[in-house]
């Protein structure tokens, strides 16, 4: 569709693809932005690194990410990031010529590490690789409950660009209902002290479809995240995957209601538009609530660079920690216009991982060896 008008590609997806009008777009809207923030990105010679944190203070219901309880991994952290850090100087030093365009911090939960802990791995992360090409600096710090002051000056120490503070609702009763152990006033004290710090890029998360949340819940949870006035909003349709609780255990919440509608996903939009937030960035999943999409909003020069590239699978992403998947693309196009991937994986069990860390960094040694 390259050099078609906006109404040509809109009227392609409606008529070749049976798309609504309003879903054709939304996803010229988000193309037109993609195109736009991955212009400066070289494929080529360009990557992006990953490193996981596989632990959080508890795990939600709908979660089905390899993440553990940090209590009872408490004593093994250190092993963790020992491990992790190995991983990192290794895959630092095959990095050679190669661009770093943007840096991932996930899990689980990065700031269920202590601040000497952050420190160590993001001084690790910065002595490993050059930073002379990167345009964003991602940490999902995430969970509230985790996040202190004294670990956002340890991020304030090094070029972290943008940063994720997660209610997923700001309506307490649901919070409790899915086990996020922090309260709405903690997001809002949390959102608060990064924004006294110099944060200019902050991210939040919402879930649509979380049991027993109305049409209301949502309308109040918008209310309060307007306030806070965010530079990202990522709005999830719920998406039960296999290991989530929520799914395992079925007999435990079949009576609470998980609904999630075009209205909601309407009213987030809406209510995104009116704080200057727009769409860049749109993928769904099996299962989602109301078979509808995740959708991410951000103001103009805010949008999430890496959520991009993870999706659209153009460039080089390498992972570390357990449970990361190393993505090598092939530039060069298959005769049928697609383009090689393969992956090496990490095992997903800490305590695997941690004994097993060489041939972690051997498997993705030879995932790069061509």
């Amino acid at each position: 569709l390259r050099g078609k008008s906006r109404a040509d590609m809109q009227a392609k997806l409606c008529r070749d693809y049976l798309v609504s009008e309003e879903k054709a777009d939304l996803c010229v809207s988000v193309g037109i932005k993609e195109t736009e923030l991955l212009k400066n990105i070289t494929y080529e010679s360009g990557y992006s690194l990953y490193v996981g944190i596989p632990f959080c203070p508890s795990i939600c219901s709908y979660c089905s990410f390899s993440s553990s309880p940090l209590a009872e991994w408490k004593d093994r952290v250190d092993d963790y990031l020992k491990a992790l850090c190995q991983e990192i100087r290794a895959l630092g030093e095959r990095a050679e010529e190669r661009k770093l365009n943007t840096i991932y911090i996930g899990g689980g939960t990065p700031t269920t590490l202590e601040a000497e802990q952050l420190f160590e791995l993001l001084d690790t992360i910065q002595k490993s690789f050059s930073f002379e090409y990167l345009q964003e600096f991602t940490i999902e710090a995430g969970r509230p409950d985790s996040i202190t002051r004294e670990k956002l000056e340890v991020m304030r120490r090094f070029p972290v660009t943008r940063i994720s503070v997660n209610p997923q609702t700001m309506q307490q009763k649901t919070l409790d209902l899915v086990g996020r152990k922090h309260t709405v006033q903690d997001v809002k004290d949390i959102f608060h002290a990064a924004r006294e710090l110099g944060f200019d890029n902050i991210n939040m998360d919402l879930i649509m479809g979380l049991p027993e949340e109305t049409l209301d819940d949502v309308r109040r949870t918008m209310e309060q995240v307007a306030e806070l006035a965010p530079d990202n909003l990522t709005v999830h349709s719920l998406a039960l995957k296999r290991a989530a609780r929520l799914n395992m255990f079925k007999e435990d919440y079949k009576d609470y209601k998980i609904i999630n509608t075009q209205e909601h996903m309407d009213l987030v939009a809406d209510c995104a538009a009116q704080m200057g937030l727009f769409p860049y960035y749109l993928y769904r999943q099996k299962g989602m609530a109301g078979n509808l999409e995740n959708v991410g909003y951000a103001k103009e020069g805010m949008a999430g660079v890496y959520n991009v590239l993870i999706m659209e699978e153009k460039q080089t992403i390498v992972a570390c920690g357990a449970g990361a998947s190393t993505k090598r693309v092939w530039t060069e196009p298959n005769p049928d216009g697609t383009h090689r991937i393969e992956r090496a994986e990490n095992v997903k069990d800490v305590a695997q991982y941690i004994a097993r860390i060489d041939e972690m960094i051997q498997r993705k040694q030879k995932l790069f060896a061509e």
